[in-house]
């Protein structure tokens, strides 16, 4: 029986109508919950014969959860750390090396990380923020930011991932940014975010770095005379020669999706 390596995966297997005849909202969280194991492939009432005979009917049964994998993703990881000199790497990343430790700016917080792949910071430590910043360690090629803005789907390897990421990331920002600007604002400054002038004429233009060499720029118009709101999410033209393009995905909608559970709590 076939495996599905991620949710896109699934996703594709898909008519892409949003019916809601599975009772998801979409049927990108339709693929979600199937690679979560959570229903089945057969629940997708538009799913051939074939496919399900391929990958099964029944709900996936993994031979790991969700948690068990982030586990093993996070050995592998470890395991390519301990292979590098990480005293080496600390000034191309922007970084700086100190007690045996890769020390970077994380939402401009100190994230150690030693010889051993093993992590001491003040942030915690989500499973989207952990995975990225290893990769960011492993393959960044250090390359300095130009200053040159550009959208997510403007980056050369994001042909795959866009519409996903206008959906998951750029729509969750701009939802809590709909429900209240002002909170918006103060979530960014949590995350050691910074305003910034001059950036496309927004109302709100806010500079934040998960990682040392991958700024993001947020720029917010608020709703008036008849037009809606927009937002803009941008980044350096560099970002994905310093990250993956699927750690950028990662971590930029694991960010946008914090955001919304701290709107829903504290708005």
């Amino acid at each position: 029986m076939g495996e599905f390596k991620n949710t896109m995966e699934v996703f594709k297997l898909l008519e892409k109508t949003n019916c809601r005849k599975c009772n998801k909202p979409t049927c990108l969280a339709f693929a979600a919950a199937v690679f979560q194991g959570q229903i089945a492939l057969s629940e997708c009432p538009f799913i051939g014969e074939d496919i399900l005979e391929e990958y099964g009917s029944k709900k996936l049964e993994y031979a790991s959860t969700f948690e068990q994998d982030y586990i093993k993703v996070m050995h592998q990881l470890k395991d390519r750390i301990k292979q590098i000199d990480l005293e080496s790497r600390a000034e191309k990343l922007g970084g700086k090396f100190s007690n045996g430790r890769l020390i970077l700016k994380i939402f401009g917080k100190d994230f150690g990380i030693d010889k051993n792949g093993g992590i001491s910071t003040d942030i915690h430590v989500n499973s989207w923020i952990a995975p990225p910043v290893l990769n960011f360690v492993l393959s960044s090629k250090g390359i300095p930011l130009t200053g040159s803005w550009v959208p997510f789907r403007e980056l050369e390897t994001s042909k795959d991932w866009a519409r996903f990421f206008e959906h998951q990331c750029v729509g969750a920002f701009k939802q809590v940014a709909d429900t209240n600007p002002s909170f918006f604002k103060d979530i960014i400054k949590l995350f050691n975010g910074r305003p910034v002038q001059n950036h496309y004429d927004a109302d709100i233009s806010l500079m934040i770095y998960p990682l040392p060499l991958l700024p993001m720029l947020i720029c917010y118009n608020h709703a008036e005379d008849g037009l809606e709101s927009d937002l803009n999410l941008f980044f350096d033209n560099t970002a994905d020669k310093n990250l993956p393009i699927e750690n950028i995905y990662t971590l930029s909608t694991g960010l946008a999706n914090m955001f919304k559970k701290l709107a829903k709590t504290h708005g």
